[in-house]
């Protein structure tokens, strides 16, 4: 039955409870402990029924209850604690000032990305990705950053998960109820919604916007489930990561065009443009667009201007995970920009290829991303070197090592991942500055001050929720199946909250190797069934008994068929093997999965294939609570004290064959459980304390804690991406565009004489045999075929050896312009000295240069080299 009207209806609360409104829709009660404490005193249970979610609790409480505790002098006295530190964090964010001395008050930075995870009560993530997303915002608003994000709000967001009585995962797609959710729906002037129109072939697609507060940062959304669209268009934001090509295609269109337009009708000129992951790379055409028509400049100029503001970051390290779509898909939704550009089909999908000459190859958004950015990184140390040799044919004859691809490595959001009882500690013992204070600080020295007792006691405390926790949800779910009493009552019994606990949760993908603990079933049954604890110095349990548990849980993609099968495999070794109370499946995981884990086990697992893990995060957030990884060195991972904070599996060893690979880091991971892990925690005192597994965990408290966190990362992205692209932005604009007409003609005119540079001779002052330190004088001579000596640099290029005949770890030296021969040819020198022994290397090359280049590596221009 259709409605004549609809009517959205407004909690009703007493006066006194008004502040509970403001409270509800503003995030910050997601890592606030004040604020969450009071939405869990108000009523225990709804708090847990409704997925954490305030405003749904406002609507559905009873008003009795509300009437309650108007008149509870006790809450109200909390209720003014929570506002006050709201409002305080609100006007007291003071390090992006600090930091920002010129433009602070006109910068402002877009932050797109395909999802966002940011609470329980909001679904529209998948996994890393998303929450990564969700506390670069948290995190931004801590810093005080200047800065909105651009999303889309997905209907059935990501699918809620349930294994059948196989293990074979199902999913299920809830509808997410927009007015029941910490969401406001955005209003033009005269009180209508708010919405922007994109173009599609043969039709415009309308989009709502909706809003959810994130501290001082506002996440706009846009929705097309509304009228006119047809029911086709209203799917665009139904499922994320749903649907066919098409879909997708459809689906990243709105986030990136839709997304720059729902900014300009929202008020807002951005100065710098974040692109996470390639999703939103459609932004860079709308961008040009604008420029073109509504700024008179041409295509090339109104590249530059795009280009020099637009920061990319990539978080895949194989190159079949970036989205490819077939060129003709590519023309036929966004062929109009190629009209409006003046550009002919292949130059147009030129933008999104790696060999421009390929006319068969699909169009890329990560290479048009790339393409369109003056700053790229990936996620970690590793992954950026991965990235770089991912990439390194969009720029031609430079060393792998010199693609300008540069890494930030990821972090997490401490307050919204680390345990309430464990915060507490923290705050006791370090201050309530650590969630966002650098690793220098002096202040984490005093982490070795916390009792072992405490710090211990703090540890048994949360591995004991999590054991409640996880019997508590496995009931639930059981319910839901209709299971016998007595499987209810077995999953009463699961775990042991006295027992070393391992925790394994993410995405099943078979890269991630979820199963790699299972690879000698014989032997894991032995490390679960008992170890002889005679056998393990300072063990005070006696006989035998199951020393340790794993916690697993995680969702693999909908048409993922192996990830699924992965899971059914653990489910049917938990089944077969017995071992239902110390191997546990936790089903429908997410941020509230996650957070339990992360806290109450002691180890945390993690296997993938190196290096196939751009960064991981779900181990930064373990080493935050004091849990100890355990881990492929592969990702972040690879990049931390691996000796202090934990265990590596392997050394980085890489090898052809994968079985051979699985065996011996399988064998590795047994070796470790069984000589090293499990004997440590064991090792106890008089009084049942570990210390030396107690220091192990100290030291990952301190020397990951500052390091892997969203603070520094967001901090890094500021002042390394951010305002750089912002002060480009502010260049390219200056006089009307005119460095921008400079640069782009100034490019033209140097693409066409580039390759007709020659690099005459090379003159080398010493033979073969050189001392260390001994000075070598070289001298150039180089036609610069109509280009100015101003155009360009000359380097000398000088480095170790390999074993292949290249030069490795190549350092540039600046040749110097002597002036013009008899035949106009330009003479350069430079005096060069090598510091260590061995067969060392040396070449020259010519680069680009000018004022306004972000970096003279430009994608698809060749690097000029001597020829030996």
């Amino acid at each position: 039955m259709q409605p004549i009207r609809t009517f959205n209806v407004s909690p009703s609360l007493p006066s006194q409870l008004e502040p509970l409104r403001k409270l509800a829709y503003n995030l910050h009660w997601d890592w606030n402990l004040e604020t969450k404490d009071l939405f869990r005193r108000l009523d225990r249970d709804l708090w847990e029924s409704s997925r954490h979610n305030p405003v749904l609790m406002l609507g559905t409480i009873s008003q009795e209850r509300l009437q309650e505790v108007a008149e509870d002098e006790g809450f109200l006295a909390q209720i003014d604690r929570a506002a006050r530190e709201l409002e305080d964090y609100l006007n007291e964010r003071t390090w992006y000032r600090k930091h920002r001395e010129k433009n602070a008050q006109k910068d402002c930075y877009a932050y797109f990305s395909a999802e966002f995870g940011l609470t329980d009560c909001l679904p529209i993530y998948s996994g890393g990705l998303g929450v990564l997303a969700g506390d670069h915002l948290k995190s931004a608003s801590d810093r005080g950053l200047p800065l909105v994000g651009v999303g889309l709000l997905y209907q059935e967001g990501y699918f809620s998960q349930y294994l059948n009585a196989d293990g074979w995962q199902q999913e299920r797609y809830p509808i997410n109820d927009f007015y029941n959710m910490p969401l406001h729906l955005e209003r033009d002037e005269n009180g209508n919604e708010l919405r922007i129109a994109v173009d599609y072939p043969g039709r415009q697609v309308y989009a709502r916007v909706w809003r959810v507060q994130v501290g001082t940062i506002p996440l706009y959304m846009l929705d097309t489930n509304i009228e006119p669209n047809n029911p086709y268009d209203h799917d665009i934001t139904d499922k994320l990561y749903g649907g066919d090509i098409d879909m997708r295609i459809h689906q990243e269109i709105m986030l990136g065009v839709g997304g720059m337009r729902m900014l300009k009708a929202l008020g807002y000129e951005p100065t710098a443009y974040h692109m996470n992951e390639g999703h939103s790379a459609f932004l860079a055409l709308e961008r040009m667009r604008e420029l073109i028509q509504d700024r008179g400049l041409s295509f090339l100029e109104a590249k530059e201007v795009v280009a020099a503001s637009n920061v990319f970051t990539t978080h895949t390290p194989v190159a079949a995970g970036f989205d490819l779509f077939p060129y003709d898909k590519v023309m036929y939704y966004l062929g109009h920009y190629a009209e409006i550009f003046g550009l002919s089909r292949e130059e147009f999908l030129a933008l999104g290829r790696e060999n421009t000459g390929d006319l068969e190859s699909p169009f890329s958004m990560a290479t048009l991303a790339i393409k369109m950015a003056s700053f790229v990184n990936g996620v970690a140390k590793l992954h950026g070197e991965v990235s770089r040799v991912l990439f390194k044919n969009l720029w031609p004859a430079l060393p792998p090592s010199e693609v300008p691809i540069t890494s930030i490595t990821n972090g997490v959001h401490a307050r919204s991942c680390v345990a309430k009882f464990t915060q507490e500690l923290y705050d006791r013992y370090l201050g309530p500055k650590w969630s966002t204070s650098p690793e220098d600080n002096p202040l984490w020295e005093r982490v070795y001050a916390i009792p072992d007792h405490e710090l211990w006691r703090n540890q048994e405390i949360c591995r004991s929720e999590l054991v409640v926790f996880v019997r508590e949800r496995l009931q639930k779910y059981l319910r839901e199946r209709a299971a016998s009493l007595s499987e209810l009552a077995a999953a009463q019994e699961v775990l042991d909250p006295t027992v070393l606990t391992i925790g394994f949760a993410r995405r099943f993908a078979t890269y991630k190797r979820a199963t790699l603990f299972l690879r000698d079933i014989e032997r894991i049954k032995r490390i679960l069934q008992g170890l002889d604890n005679s056998r393990i110095p300072g063990a005070k349990l006696g006989g035998t008994k199951p020393m340790v548990q794993f916690v697993i849980a995680g969702k693999a993609h909908p048409h993922d068929i192996p990830g699924k099968e992965m899971i059914r495999h653990i489910t049917h070794f938990i089944r077969e093997q017995g071992c239902e109370k110390h191997v546990v499946f936790i089903p429908d995981y997410d941020i509230n999965v996650a957070r339990m884990m992360v806290s109450g086990c002691d180890v945390w697992l993690n296997t993938p294939r190196r290096p196939r893990e751009a960064s991981g995060t779900s181990g930064m957030k373990a080493a935050m609570n004091g849990l100890l990884n355990l881990s492929i060195l592969d990702g972040w991972w690879d990049e931390a004290d691996y000796v202090r904070t934990g265990w590596p599996i392997g050394h980085g060893e890489f090898y052809d064959d994968p079985n051979y690979q699985d065996d011996v880091e399988a064998n590795a991971l047994y070796d470790l459980l069984e000589k090293e892990v499990i004997p440590l925690f064991y090792d106890r005192d008089e009084e049942g304390i570990p210390h030396k597994w107690v220091a192990k965990t100290k030291d990952a408290i301190r020397l990951n804690c500052p390091r892997f966190n969203t603070a520094r990362m967001v901090s890094e992205y500021a002042t390394r991406a951010y305002f750089p692209a912002s002060d480009r932005f502010y260049a390219m604009h200056a006089d009307n565009y005119k460095p921008a007409k400079e640069l782009a003609h100034w490019k033209e005119y140097l693409y066409e004489h580039w390759y007709d540079i020659k690099i005459l001779d090379v003159d080398i002052s010493k033979a073969d045999d050189v001392k260390v330190n001994e000075n070598i004088a070289v001298k150039a001579r180089i036609h610069l075929a109509g280009l100015q000596p101003s155009d360009l640099e000359v380097q000398l290029y000088q480095g170790p050896m390999d074993a292949d005949g290249n030069i490795i770890n190549g350092v540039p030296v600046v040749m110097d312009l002597q002036g013009m021969d008899a035949n106009n040819d330009s003479i350069y020198t430079a005096n060069i000295t090598y510091t260590s022994s061995g067969l060392q290397g040396l070449s020259l090359r010519v680069l680009p240069k000018h004022p306004y280049l972000s970096s003279p590596f430009q994608p698809g221009l060749q690097i000029l080299w001597a020829n030996e």
